[in-house]
């Protein structure tokens, strides 16, 4: 049997062909959507560099989540809506392999950057009087880097293996190269191969998930030592915009990349999809701004010079 680049030239993506009906409310939602996670992340990345009050390491991290997350739904939303509007709904091998790649990294990117995130609120709330000296702004940059390093190399592990097993088709009952869907077209029997990408994807999602569930844990029981109920509040809102955060993007990611191949819904997929490429991206940047202060208030600062400037 030939492995996957010396016998397939390209896919078809069926993507939400099964409902025609439902494709033009399909692209007008998306493209909306597309356009609200651009203009919020944009907002978020500018604001973190414009406002001086905003030169500390969490919105330095959120600047990255930011920048990572117009990234990532880039990766797919324009070849879907290109999809929905056209006949065209073929991709190349070789934009399919990028696609994979690229998305995969910078999913993965997020899932360490998340824990960064999560070790930079326990450092803030467990050890507030060596904060400044814990988060220096080398160790936040090199933090930074780690994650987006150490996601590229699990996509380029994953990719890999994906790349060298047999498939047989060319039909991906998906709107972009997913790795289940590309699973389901394995046409032998994989089961070394695929148990190697699964330790990979447990070691990048579930992981990651617990280290965060026990920053939080610490946090909380640091929390609840404060006597005062103003000072709960102000340490559980620092804190609750990036659980949110967490729990919207771990939820879907452990759905779609933790269970086994053979109860992965293609047609729930989907929708899964779109829920944690185009919708959660968009809804960080309403999470972060309105259950945070600083951000709101950089946001009429800027507003405001604006203003006065016209």
């Amino acid at each position: 049997m030939q492995s996957l680049s010396t016998t397939l030239s390209g896919f078809i993506l069926v993507g939400f062909s099964d409902w025609p009906q439902l494709q033009g409310f399909f692209f007008v939602f998306i493209l909306v959507f597309y356009s609200l996670t651009v203009f919020g992340n944009t907002t978020i990345i500018a604001l973190a560099r414009l406002d001086v009050r905003l030169h500390t390491p969490m919105y330095f991290f959120l600047s990255n989540l930011s920048f990572l997350d117009l990234c990532y739904t880039t990766s797919t939303v324009p070849q879907l809506l290109i999809n929905l509007h056209g006949l065209d709904k073929t991709i190349s091998y070789g934009g399919c392999v990028a696609q994979l790649y690229i998305f995969l990294a910078l999913g993965s990117t997020e899932c360490v950057l998340l824990v960064v995130m999560a070790f930079d609120r326990y450092a803030a709330v467990c050890r507030p009087l060596h904060y400044t000296i814990i988060m220096h702004p080398l160790l936040c940059q090199g933090l930074a880097i780690a994650s987006w390093v150490g996601g590229f190399i699990n996509s380029l592990i994953q990719t890999s293996l994906m790349m060298a097993m047999p498939l047989c088709g060319h039909q991906l009952n998906h709107f972009f190269c997913e790795m289940p869907v590309l699973l389901k077209l394995a046409c032998e029997d994989t089961g070394g191969t695929e148990a190697k990408m699964f330790v990979a994807r447990v070691v990048i999602v579930a992981v990651p998930a617990i280290l965060i569930l026990g920053s939080y844990a610490q946090i909380a029981r640091a929390v609840l030592k404060i006597k005062s109920m103003a000072g709960r509040r102000k340490a559980f809102g620092t804190c609750g915009s990036h659980l949110l955060v967490v729990s919207l993007f771990y939820g879907s990611a452990i759905y779609t990349y933790l269970q086994p191949k053979g109860n992965y819904s293609e047609s729930e997929g989907k929708f899964v999809a779109l829920f944690y490429t185009i919708i959660t991206p968009m809804l960080n940047p309403l999470i972060y701004t309105l259950r945070n202060k600083d951000v709101k208030g950089a946001l009429w600062k800027v507003l405001g010079r604006a203003t006065d400037s016209e």
